[in-house]
């Protein structure tokens, strides 16, 4: 993470952060203007003199979860404590990209865990969301990674995760289904025996408050 700078910018009462590498930054601009010249665009015209750079800055954000460590993520907030009923955080916005495409996908994820001796802070569930989900991906893997990141660190009685999103390379390239909504799970422990997955699905369909 050293390479990369924090750059604080106050705009309308609150600070703008945005992470990204200078050096990197620079190379994909130059890809990017290249890019811009072969799809016959003009590079040099006034609204895209700075598209270059702008995608380049875009990019690093969108893919910034490859300089996050989702086992540091839980282990920063990592507690002892006696409980041994499900959690669930559902309805975390998730925001992606399609390794195939380069196209985002985006929707939610539902995720779940009975504790065997310790919890972690709720906030750290979607951060692990995002730190896999902000990588070029697809919803199969990523379903996975995060399962497997959360029972190798918190060695859970079980941990459940259920993804629901909607794909732009079906949307608005290919077969072009714009309605269509792609839903992955994976379960592991506990969750595997068909009465805890049942009540785990049947909470996350429900709206409690």
């Amino acid at each position: 993470m050293s390479d990369y700078n924090f750059d604080p910018t106050e705009q309308e009462g609150f600070a703008k952060i945005e992470l990204y590498n200078e050096s990197v930054t620079k190379a994909l601009s130059e890809h990017y203007e290249w890019i811009l010249g072969l799809i016959g665009e003009n590079p040099t015209r006034e609204g895209l003199q700075k598209t270059p750079e702008r995608v380049a800055k875009a990019l690093q954000f969108l893919t910034h979860g490859y300089h996050l460590n989702p086992e540091e993520i839980l282990n920063s907030a990592k507690f002892q404590e006696n409980y041994r009923q499900m959690v669930i955080v559902k309805n975390i916005e998730i925001y992606s990209m399609c390794e195939h495409h380069m196209l985002p996908f985006f929707g939610k994820a539902h995720v779940a865990y009975i504790p065997n001796g310790y919890i972690t802070g709720l906030s750290k569930i979607a951060r692990v969301v995002d730190a896999f989900a902000r990588r070029l991906q697809v919803q199969e893997r990523l379903t996975t990674q995060i399962k497997e990141c959360i029972q190798k660190t918190l060695n859970p009685l079980g941990v459940a995760v259920v993804i629901e999103a909607q794909h732009l390379c079906m949307m608005i390239r290919g077969i072009q289904k714009q309605n269509s909504v792609t839903t992955t799970s994976d379960f592991s422990g506990v969750f595997l025996k068909e009465p805890t997955r049942s009540e785990f699905l049947h909470l996350i369909s429900q709206k409690l408050h």
